[in-house]
């Protein structure tokens, strides 16, 4: 049983392995990752940062995947352990809410969060230059795209599981329309999902210690609400004489007021080390979209995309993060305050 108490379901069939012992991080890798490697399908020929949820009596994600025209869509996969995945050759279609045809132009970086009934996808999409797209569905047959949330330039959507104060609350990263050289992390409420407002900035990128995030931040998986607060996986960008680092770290958010941070890492949970992070279309990328959370035994897998080329799977466990973030948080300006 978990000293810190996680709020949300069992899953006592989600993917897990013990932490090796001779490991002596908060967070350890798969042991047979990728779990999705090149070429998985006749047609598709890279899948990574993608999102994975509970489903019936398995799981089901919704994978960003490049064909060989190179051109990012979303599409469909199925597994009952979570690990060994069959994806569909068919992108996701979409439609209005009138069930007018409403296809992307493209489509990357979904997350996939359960709100109440509904199932949400948030992604990055066409609109003039990039910017958010959501859509939902019940069945993962019928897919009802929403009204774009902002006008560009935004990227990073992640949406909390649940409402809070009657609105629901999304997490954006503002951006440009190139390969962004900057970005805080914000915070928008909307009692509809198609007005938003009420926009907070919820974290900076990192400081004179934290050189993994000096660059750039943006949200990760969908937030897991646990007794001591909201935790956020996010990514930090640092910069390099050979190009951008992608790392990953933690943050906890309160639980009521998530645009104050009560603790986050300092240094990363984990950086490009494997080959299979290291080398690949994009190298030395590690990129959060998703992680499932057992509240009964507190355990946690965490999805990642490695080197724009690969989805790679990392655990950890509640008590053993939360532990690691809070001895090793360092806050910066306008960090634990409401900022607006």
């Amino acid at each position: 049983m978990s000293k810190v108490k996680i709020f949300g379901e069992s899953l006592k069939n989600m993917p897990w392995q013990d932490k090796p012992a001779d490991c002596n991080h908060v967070i350890w890798r798969h042991d047979a990752n990728p779990i999705i490697d090149w070429n998985p399908t006749d047609k598709l020929a890279r899948v990574f940062n993608s999102a994975v949820v509970p489903w019936e009596d398995g799981f089901i994600g919704v994978f960003r995947a490049e064909g060989r025209n190179g051109k990012p869509q979303l599409f469909l996969g199925t597994s009952k352990d979570a690990v060994k995945w069959d994806l569909a050759d068919e992108q996701i279609h979409w439609k209005d809410e009138e069930g007018k045809p409403y296809e992307p132009n493209y489509s990357y970086d979904p997350r996939l969060v359960k709100v109440e009934d509904d199932y949400y996808i948030i992604w990055c999409t066409d609109f003039g230059g990039a910017s958010l797209a959501i859509g939902k569905t019940r069945n993962f047959k019928e897919f009802t795209r929403l009204e774009n949330p902002f006008i560009p330039f935004n990227r990073n959507g992640v949406l909390f599981p649940r409402k809070i104060n009657g609105n629901y609350l999304l997490l954006s990263r503002p951006s440009d329309s190139g390969h962004t050289p900057f970005g805080d992390i914000f915070l928008s409420e909307s009692p509809d999902m198609k007005y938003w407002g009420k926009h907070r900035r919820v974290m900076t990128k990192g400081g004179i210690n934290s050189w993994w995030q000096s660059v750039k931040i943006g949200g990760g998986a969908a937030p897991i609400e646990t007794s001591e607060g909201w935790i956020l996986f996010y990514h930090g960008v640092s910069s390099t004489c050979n190009g951008f680092v992608y790392s990953f770290g933690a943050a906890i958010l309160d639980r009521e007021n998530p645009s104050k941070v009560l603790y986050r890492t300092r240094d990363y949970l984990l950086t490009p080390e494997k080959p299979y992070e290291t080398t690949g279309f994009v190298p030395n990328v590690v990129f959060p979209c998703a992680a499932l959370a057992d509240a009964d035994t507190g355990r946690i897998a965490v999805y990642y995309g490695a080197a724009d080329t690969y989805l790679a799977l990392a655990y950890t466990t509640v008590d053993e993060l939360v532990e690691y973030i809070k001895s090793n948080s360092e806050l910066l300006p306008g960090d634990a305050e409401e900022y607006r």
